[in-house]
């Protein structure tokens, strides 16, 4: 296992990604918890940078999943006598002209499909909004039950579908906005670049974080940075609190969470509860965003080793929230 495992190694490190601090931190919290991830932010910030290094910070498949893994790319034909078993978590990122078959599988001898490949690895849409509304509808089954079914003149098939959603995307056609002297988009045109991503799709991503540009003096002066080995330590810390948390329950990260075990384990301080309370007055957030800002707050705090979720962390996990609220007003 630790000898495939050297062989399958990740190439891609965090240690090459300069600056992007905050778009770095929500990647750390999505791998964490295991919580869907979007970026939003100008061409060449390094939105895809971040993506591509996220399995590399992910914990390892374990023997089980290693297990489960493989039988899904054995029957899709993808293992190979060099690799003949799964080690790492897979990382599927489709092109935004890929069909809606091609994400969900099918066939006369249905085949799975890119999210049944992104099973227990990441599934990663580089312009979301360019792929098509179907593609994209397809996606809300999968992210809500870890599975995906297809209906078939022979019959139904059920493949697994439990994957985490990285998603990156410009905020507009252009790609400058909310930057006006850069910008050249009208008000119509981003409007209706945005609402390619609709709302109930939307919902059900965690955390929402912007890529913002890089300045010359990140650049040109670059500093070491914080490599994808030490993430993955605090990373394997959290998933470790999560599964002895959740020993002797289906649960396995906190993005599983149902709102009954959000009353259960997502125990919050009275500052805390007041925060929220404000919140979700002001921003105006539906019942399954409510319950996602305190799932994210859950994994923050076990990031920092907490047993109750502090002001602090809903501060951040709101923060993840809101953001949405700036395009899709």
């Amino acid at each position: 296992h630790g000898d495939i495992t050297k062989r399958q190694r990740y190439s891609a490190d965090f240690r090459e990604v300069q600056g992007q601090e905050g778009a770095k931190r929500a990647a750390e919290i999505a791998a964490s918890g295991f919580h869907n991830l979007l970026l939003i932010g100008a061409p060449g910030t390094g939105k895809s940078m971040v993506a591509k290094r996220v399995p590399g910070i992910m914990p390892f498949l374990s023997e089980a999943e290693s297990l489960e893994v493989s039988q899904i790319y054995s029957i899709a034909g993808l293992l190979s006598e060099e690799f003949p078993m799964m080690m790492r978590r897979p990382f599927r990122a489709p092109h935004h002209t890929a069909s809606a078959q091609a994400l969900a599988g099918g066939g006369k001898n249905p085949k799975p499909g890119e999210v049944t490949l992104a099973h227990r690895g990441v599934l990663f849409l580089d312009e979301m909004p360019e792929f098509s509304k179907r593609s994209l509808e397809i996606l809300r089954q999968p992210l809500e039950d870890g599975y995906i079914r297809l209906s078939r003149v022979h019959g139904t098939y059920c493949f697994p579908a439990d994957f985490l959603l990285l998603a990156a995307m410009n905020p507009c056609p252009c790609g400058y906005y909310p930057d006006m002297n850069r910008c050249t988009c009208s008000p119509a045109e981003i409007g209706g670049y945005l609402k390619r991503i609709s709302q109930p799709l939307l919902d059900r991503i965690d955390l929402c974080a912007e890529a913002a540009p890089i300045s010359y003096q990140a650049l040109s002066s670059p500093s070491e940075q914080e490599g994808s080995a030490q993430i993955r330590q605090r990373v394997e810390k959290a998933v470790r609190i999560q599964k002895e948390r959740y020993e002797g329950t289906t649960l396995c990260f906190n993005a599983d969470l149902t709102p009954r075990g959000i009353e259960q384990y997502c125990e919050v301080s009275s500052q805390g509860r007041e925060l929220l309370g404000k919140a979700y007055d002001r921003l105006k957030i539906s019942a399954r965003a409510y319950h996602r800002i305190l799932k994210v707050a859950r994994t923050i705090a076990d990031l920092e080793e907490s047993r109750m979720i502090q002001r602090e962390h809903l501060e951040e996990a709101i923060g993840y929230r809101s953001l949405d609220k700036k395009y899709w007003r």
